[in-house]
């Protein structure tokens, strides 16, 4: 009996936009984009994961939702996280979250999932700039800023 595999093919294809994204120059920059990305009638009630794709100039060429969870968390897969960065083909990601509960303290989980996903970046020659967690109003937390990773 002669057994045969069949594998997907895989193609690659890069069409970059004509016309960049902003320029993200600090945290309060990144912020203030990311804000537009939370689903404002939920903020304060679920969480969701969001991240944003640069290119080398720091330019924003892409945001990707990565999930949305519950009150007090939700699931990271930082597979799919850098396989998109890949995809775009990304110099430097940066990674947000909300906190429903407006205490912009970052976890340990979250501080142990920002050096995990920083530490998988590396391998990849993927830059993890930031991890912003998004509150209330303007207000935000850089774990950069705070060298929490």
């Amino acid at each position: 009996m002669e057994l045969i595999f069949k594998v997907a093919e895989i193609q690659v294809k890069y069409k970059p936009r004509k016309k960049l994204g902003p320029k993200i120059d600090d945290s309060n920059e990144a912020a203030t984009i990311l804000r537009t990305h939370y689903n404002q009638d939920t903020i304060h009630l679920q969480e969701e994961f969001i991240v944003l794709y640069l290119n080398n100039a720091s330019n924003v060429i892409g945001v990707y939702k990565s999930s949305v969870g519950g009150i007090s968390s939700t699931i990271v897969d930082i597979r799919i996280i850098l396989a998109v960065g890949l995809k775009l083909a990304c110099s430097s990601i940066i990674l947000s979250h909300n906190h429903p509960s407006g205490n912009m303290k970052p976890s340990n989980d979250d501080i142990r999932l920002t050096k995990k996903i920083y530490e998988a970046g590396k391998i990849l020659d993927i830059i993890i700039i930031d991890h912003i967690i998004i509150c209330s109003n303007s207000k935000y937390y850089s774990l950069a800023e705070n060298n929490d990773f």
